[in-house]
This record gives structure tokens, sequence and C-alpha cells, in this order.
């Protein structure tokens, strides 16, 4: 128990800059690997604490890493601070009130996220040296979540390859354990080339590139009866063409984001879906060339070290939120529908209560939540070291992901509240593995086992760089 609290008055104490921090970030909102003031102000928090800041990790300038500490056990946990296009909102309302400015948003948390994080490792520094204990612990400030896969490009750089156990958390309505569920995805462009012509006084001579993009969506979408009932495809236009409809449109680009649970299912789906593609090309006498943009892997689950984050989370109990937080949160609530209310409830294995605005329970760690999984770069990281990660909660129960809601409650006192509990379930965990060291050899035995049943292999193709450029 001595660990235990000295390690959460450590957060508390630090607690004022990740606070400030998180609301800094969410007051620049920086897209896929263009976050370059949300790096920097990262970067000058772990230099005012002392951490030995290294840059450009991987190759990428928004991501950086600090460590602390000296041999031992190498615990890594990682932030995030990534934004989304269209979710720009004024905080503290409970209504769609959109800012000046480009209109991107927090509308995932991420401001929080790497905040929380960051205030996570300070706190175990800070441990190590009053306690002398042999270890190091590492911030890695990671970039383009949302679509980049800037972590799976770390992996293959080896940024990992001398950690010994990951800690990560994500923003949600509920305090628990994340069960490691996540679908393996690639997003690929496909680019078609055909040929222009006049449309109306020579159509005979063009070779149309947006309709063969056309006929790939619709071989596609006819191909959803016929694949995995959780596999998913999304597509979005790139480039239609031009706006004049008199022209035959001799290039159009389109790209996919393929969803599957694992990456073998995915390869599968990958290659059906490129079928289609060299088929609209046949149907239409176009030509069509690929890129990968980027590609993540499922999370893989690690037991010993979801049973002591679950352990820290008994022994912290459930976020103290006050009654000015559910009275905001019940204003979010009344923006939302009743079946956004009774799906979070459900995602996390709950029963539904539809009077309750806040979370004040930890989610048992057996509760098995249904609905709709999406995907995460922490899943390439859990292949190649043991990992863990919490769900925090942080907005009000009910709250879409991706929403202007969730980016109007980012600077609330749901969401600093929540960012410092969850700070401390990450420290808590961290510092009971290195006092242990039989939790970091069980996560080691059990993380072997799993990939020596079915081998990491990245889903990264060699030639694929990360995209720096991808929100230019």
């Amino acid at each position: 128990m001595r660990n235990t609290e000295e390690i959460w008055r450590l957060v508390d104490a630090k607690a004022p800059d990740a606070i400030e921090l998180a609301d800094r970030v969410w007051g620049m909102p920086e897209l896929c690997y263009a976050e370059v003031r949300s790096c920097a102000e990262h970067t000058a928090l772990l230099e005012k604490h002392g951490f030995r800041v290294e840059r450009d990790i991987a190759g990428i300038p928004t991501a950086v890493m600090g460590e602390a500490g000296e041999g031992g056990p190498v615990i890594a946990i990682l932030g995030e601070y990534d934004a989304l296009p269209g979710l720009s909102n004024e905080a503290g309302v409970a209504e769609h009130k959109p800012l000046p400015g480009d209109g991107s948003g927090h509308g995932c948390g991420h401001n929080l996220l790497g905040s929380a994080s960051l205030l996570a490792a300070s706190a175990v520094k800070d441990w190590l040296a009053a306690n002398g204990v042999k270890a190091r612990v590492r911030y890695y400030g990671c970039p383009a979540e949302e679509g980049g896969a800037a972590k799976g490009f770390m992996v293959r750089a080896g940024v990992f390859d001398d950690v010994d156990m990951a800690i990560c958390w994500h923003p949600a309505a509920f305090t628990g354990v994340n069960e490691a569920v996540s679908l393996a995805n690639t997003r690929i462009d496909f680019a078609f080339t055909g040929r222009s012509s006049h449309a109306a006084a020579a159509p005979h001579l063009g070779r149309s590139a947006l309709d063969a993009v056309e006929l790939m969506n619709v071989g596609v979408n006819y191909m959803r009866e016929h694949m995995p009932s959780d596999a998913r495809i999304h597509y979005a236009y790139l480039d239609a063409g031009g706006i004049a409809p008199n022209v035959v449109q001799g290039a159009a680009k389109v790209r996919y984001l393929i969803r599957a649970r694992d990456l073998v299912e995915l390869n599968g789906l990958v290659a059906r879906v490129r079928k289609i593609a060299d088929g609209a090309a046949l149907m239409t006498e176009t030509s069509v060339t690929t890129k990968v943009v980027s590609a993540v892997s499922n999370l893989l689950a690690n037991t010993p070290l979801e049973q002591a984050m679950y352990a820290t989370m008994q022994r912290l109990g459930p976020p103290e939120f006050d009654e000015a937080d559910r009275a905001y949160a019940k204003q979010i609530q009344g923006t939302l529908s009743e079946e956004d209310i009774a799906s979070s409830f459900r995602r996390h294995g709950l029963t539904v209560e539809r009077d309750k605005a806040l979370c004040d329970i930890i989610v048992p760690l057996d509760a098995k939540g249904y609905g709709g999984v999406g995907s995460t770069d922490v899943g390439d990281v859990s292949w190649a070291v043991p990992t863990v990660q919490a769900r925090g909660a942080t907005y009000a129960i009910g709250t879409p992901g991706h929403s202007w809601q969730l980016t109007a409650q980012g600077k609330s006192g749901i969401a600093h509240k929540g960012l410092v509990h969850v700070a401390k379930i990450m420290a808590g965990t961290a510092v009971d593995a290195i006092s242990n060291p039989e939790i970091l050899a069980a996560a080691k035995a059990d993380h072997k086992a799993r990939t020596d049943a079915h081998p990491y292999v990245c889903p990264l193709p060699p030639d694929v760089n990360p995209p720096i450029k991808m929100s230019a």
C-alpha cells in the first residue's frame, strides 16, 4: 500500500501541469502527422520535468520520447495528441457551436490522452528517483493514431525493441480495463486513369476514370453480403475527376479503409477488393494503380497485465465527480438519443441505467461488451511487447466518439478529473510491475505464448514510409 499511496500523491503533485497541457492542446487541434505545436508542448513539459528527450522518433517529426531512470526493466507509457477534422466546438457548452478556424477538434479526447500518459510517466520518474529503484520509464508521444498508423511505423523501426511492457489508455464513458479487441485495418488508395474527351461531342473517345471508381464502389457494396459480419469497409473520394460535367473524367481516386478481425482475415479481404478494382478497370478500359497509405494490427491481449491493472483500479476506486460535473453531463445527454445512452452501457457489458449520467463504478474485468469495434495502432505495439490499456471516464455516458459533444467536454471538470484518475491507474500499474518481478515475468510468458502461436508480421509494406504529408 505504501507504494500505491506514494505514487498517487506524486500524480496529484504534478496534475496541474498536465491539466494545463491538455487544455492547451485542446486549443490547438492538429490533424494526423501535422501535430507540430502539440508535440512541442509535450516536449517542453518533458524537458521541464527532467526527462532525457529524443525527437523525430522513427523519422517522424511529430513523434517524441522522454526517458528517465537507469537500468532495470523499461516501462513505456504511450500518449497521443492528434485531432479530427470537422469536430470543432466551443468548450463547456451543450450545443453545437463550432469555433472559427479550420473546423478541427479533439472529438476523440486525445488532448487528454497524451497529457494523462505524460503525467503518469512523470510520477513514475519521481517514484524511481525517490526510492532508488533501478528501472526506466519512457513517455512516447505518438502522432497520427487517427488513420496514420504512426505506432506501426515506430514498431517497424525498432523503437520498442528494448521495452519490457507498454501501458496506454483512452478516454471513455466508463473506467475499466480495455478489452483487447480491435480490428486490423489498412488504408489503400485506388487511382484510376482513363482518357478525357468532350462529353457531348465525342463521348465515345473517352474512358471515364470516375465510372471506374463508381463501378468499384458498387462491386464492393455488393460484396458486403459475402464477408465476415464483423469486418468493415469504408471509402472516400479523394479525386472525383474535376467539376466539369461536360468532360469525361480522365483521372479519379478513391481511398478505401478495410477492417477485419485479424491480419489473416484482413489480407483475404484486401485481395478481394483488389480484384473488384481490377474488374472495374477492365469494364471501363481504364487502368488502376494502388498505394498502401497505412495499416494496423488487431490488439493482442495480455492477461497478467490486465489483472494487474484491474487490481490497481480496485484499490483506487472509481473517479469522484461532483454535482457540477453531473449537471453538465446531464445537459450533454439532453443532446443525445436514448439509443446513444443505452449503447454506451452495452458496449461495456453493463445493464442500462437511464438516469445515470457519469461513471461511478469500475467496470468488472470479466464484463463482455458488445457493439461496434474500432481500430488502433496500439495493436502493433501489443504484438511487439506485452501491452495493457485502460479506459478512463472523461465524458458523459452516451457521448459518441468522434462527435462535437466529446469536443465540447474536452476542457470540463469531468475531463480534468478523469485525466488525473486514469494517470493514477497507469502509474500504479507501472509501479506494481516494477516492484513485483513476477508480474513482468508472467506478462512476458503470456505474450510469448500468444506470439509463438501466431507470429507478428508487420502489416505495413516495407516500401511504405510514414505519410508525413497526409494532412497537408
